[in-house]
């Protein structure tokens, strides 16, 4: 693409933004000031989405312990039963909230939680991992694997089919490499990756043509990944190091072949498009089934803001349509 290419916002989602379209967020420093402002604008955003499905989704809350005896906390989402409802052996979605690796939590991404609930009639969890750079890779991969184990080996207590769990979020797809590569068994059903944070080496000039709509910029980007990559001791590999693990930075993998069918979505003006538009691409070249969509004219985490627009309507309809295979 050439940098003189002059990209543009989709007219609904520009419309939408309109009211916030002046306010121009801090450039982070650092991760602490990146966790700042991260929570506050997802807290932001979240204040304004609404949630009318929250009556018709009940919350609980498990607990699990990680690889390293860490004791963390795992949000079961149910909807409320039908008539057509089984009472035992239902799919389930594995939920990996957002936030770059180093904010977000369960709380502040409830609302999306419970919209996607409600609409699938599926019970969703979500793990509450911990965060970088306290955490660093690979404890925050090692809280979701071993929630996933958590699901299969309860799953008559959870009500929940164990040959049918689908996960979804950035981490997901690192997950999904591990679980082929240990061979866990009954095996992930789905993947479905929402605009998913995969490749650490990820970055564009400040002249190319997406710079000026970018939500989660370079900076971010290279805090983000820094945070997640660099935790002390043998493990720790800095951002576009040769040898960062596949299953932190999945874009990586050389070798997806084997991996559960796929479902992918991404904005036209997200840093995060030509990594996702690749890995569909090497997924497909693997033979693994893709499902992808490229939404043109909308950011990283446009939906929130935008959720009355068509392109969310359209992209909350295909990922409802998605779950609803498992």
């Amino acid at each position: 693409m050439s940098s003189n290419q002059k990209l543009t916002l989709d007219a609904d989602y520009a419309r939408a933004i309109a009211p916030y379209a002046s306010y121009v967020p801090p450039v982070p420093t650092d991760v602490s000031s990146l966790r700042r402002q991260n929570d506050f604008a997802i807290g932001a955003v979240m204040s304004l989405f609404p949630c009318p499905a929250r009556s018709r989704v009940t919350e609980t809350e498990l607990s699990y312990k990680s690889a390293d005896g860490a004791e963390l906390k795992l949000h079961r989402f149910e909807p409320t039963a039908t008539s057509s409802s089984p009472s035992t052996g239902r799919p389930c979605v594995l939920y990996l909230h957002g936030g770059g690796f180093v904010s977000g939590s369960v709380s502040s991404f409830r609302k999306d939680i419970i919209r996607y609930a409600a609409e699938t009639g599926l019970i969703f969890y979500a793990p509450a991992y911990r965060l970088s750079p306290e955490a660093p890779f690979p404890k925050p991969l090692e809280d979701a694997y071993a929630a996933l184990e958590f699901l299969r080996d309860n799953a008559q207590q959870q009500e929940v089919d164990s040959k049918r769990i689908s996960a979804g979020g950035g981490i997901a797809a690192g997950l999904a490499l591990k679980a082929r590569d240990e061979k866990f068994e009954p095996g992930i059903k789905k993947l479905v990756l929402i605009y998913p944070m995969l490749d650490d080496r990820t970055r564009i000039g400040d002249d190319h043509p997406l710079s000026e709509h970018l939500t989660w910029t370079n900076k971010k980007n290279e805090l983000g990944w820094e945070a997640y990559l660099g935790g002390a001791g043998a493990r720790a590999k800095t951002v576009g190091s040769p040898d960062v693990s596949v299953y932190a930075a999945p874009a990586r993998a050389k070798d997806v072949s084997g991996l559960p069918p796929t479902y992918l979505d991404v904005g036209g003006l997200d840093l995060f498009k030509d990594e996702v538009n690749a890995f569909g691409g090497k997924l497909l070249a693997d033979k693994v089934d893709v499902e992808f969509h490229l939404y043109p004219g909308v950011p990283h985490a446009w939906e929130w803001l935008g959720c009355e627009c068509p392109v969310t309507k359209k992209a909350v309809l295909n990922r409802v349509s998605t779950l609803g295979d498992l």
